[in-house]
């Protein structure tokens, strides 16, 4: 039996039907057995692909992807999850577009999905936007389909709003399984979320908030760690105790990052913005008040300037279980010594993890596949099953 074979065995028993034809917001929004359907589906198409199997599950069809905020490795992921399932790519540049010449959000969601099934969205830049932005895209593609306009639904993939990062921090879980040999060995696993030192400022809250939101349903020990003032959205932290309390993990907030790394199994240092200075943020983009913008930045560089001891140096890493944690990052970090004078890790830390990084970000392509071949497959066990079975080879040697 080959692994396909085995994991679309293992999909068979799961309860995701759900998925087909669903968009993927966030992961709070998917039960325990639609996540664990992703992640096995992400494995079986990495399976098929290593053995050079075919994994086109379409003849012809688009993914539109509008990134509203810069990206390589997210970027390049969608595109690779398109290509890998035979669809192709076109980027929407809103500078190239209509939307310069007083086009609408409505209007957009139509006029490019005519031959699209899967639209990839980021917007994460501005608290209280970003989802409404998607959510807004969507309902117009709603109605299109429902007026006959599209020919079909395209599927939205959340490629990172201002609440949520569902495929980074789903690509993070998948290494996680791996790294320690299945997901039934992370229970009690400790994980410390952490702010870090950063030189600019501005960073989104979505991956502390998609971990801690994540993690917790794993039945972890999710620590989260932050300098005073540096919150993220409560809402989502109250996501967070509940999916602990549900899975019989753990949730709980320190005050420092050496308290938050004393015995960790996984440590995630990485900066962001505080939620009230995201929110203050959008409000002086919104009233066009670039002159507020400049002295909020200035605010908020000194602020970050007050906590450079919140790095991931090599002494700080001795703090964990051995010292031997595994070092987690969504990847552009700030490498002290390397990218910046002071940042949110040592050159030495990083470079010793460097291949699990890169491993870890390797998931990413396979976890925004399998979203979309869960929303756009009725019957996704004999979908793998046929790809298995199918004659078709990637590439002829």
């Amino acid at each position: 039996m080959t692994k396909t074979q085995q994991l679309a065995r293992h999909l068979a028993g799961l309860k995701a039907e759900n998925l087909y034809r669903r968009d993927f917001f966030w992961t709070w929004d998917k039960t325990g057995d639609e996540l664990d359907a992703v992640f096995t589906v992400a494995d079986a198409l990495r399976d098929l692909r290593q053995r050079n199997q075919s994994t086109r599950i379409f003849d012809s069809g688009l993914g539109i992807s509008i990134f509203r905020d810069n990206s390589t490795r997210t970027r390049f992921s969608f595109a690779s999850a398109c290509n890998l399932l035979g669809l192709e790519v076109q980027d929407l540049d809103e500078k190239k577009s209509q939307i310069a010449h007083g086009e609408t959000v409505r209007e957009t969601a139509n006029m490019v999905s005519f031959m699209a099934d899967v639209i990839g969205i980021r917007d994460d830049m501005f608290i209280g936007h970003g989802h409404e932005y998607m959510k807004t895209f969507m309902d117009a593609v709603d109605e299109g389909y429902s007026a006959g306009i599209l020919e079909q639904r395209p599927t939205l993939v959340n490629l990172q709003c201002d609440v949520d990062h569902p495929t980074q921090c789903m690509a993070d879980m998948l290494h996680l399984i791996h790294h320690f040999g299945g997901v039934e060995h992370l229970k009690g696993k400790k994980v410390a979320m952490t702010w870090a030192y950063s030189p600019s400022y501005g960073k989104p809250l979505s991956v502390p908030q998609g971990v801690i939101g994540l993690f917790t349903r794993f039945g972890m020990d999710v620590v989260l760690a932050h300098p005073q003032g540096y919150d993220v959205m409560p809402e989502v932290e109250q996501v967070a105790a509940a999916n602990a309390a549900a899975s019989g993990g753990r949730f709980r907030k320190v005050s420092t990052m050496a308290e938050a790394f004393e015995g960790a199994d996984i440590v995630y240092p990485k900066s962001w913005a505080p939620f009230a200075a995201m929110e203050e943020r959008t409000r002086l983009y919104t009233a066009g008040d670039q002159a507020g913008i400049d002295a909020l930045e200035q605010q908020l560089l000194a602020q970050n300037a007050q906590h450079k001891d919140w790095t991931c140096s090599e002494e700080m890493m001795t703090r964990t279980r051995e010292g031997k944690a595994l070092y987690l990052h969504c990847l552009p970090a700030d490498i002290t010594g390397l990218s910046c004078t002071a940042g949110e890790v040592d050159e030495s830390v990083f470079q010793r993890y460097m291949v699990p990084l890169y491993q870890q970000a390797s998931y990413k392509p396979y976890i925004i596949a399998a979203m979309i071949f869960l929303a756009q497959v009725q019957d996704p066990v004999q979908a793998l099953l046929a790809l298995d079975g199918d004659s078709r080879l990637r590439k002829q040697f």
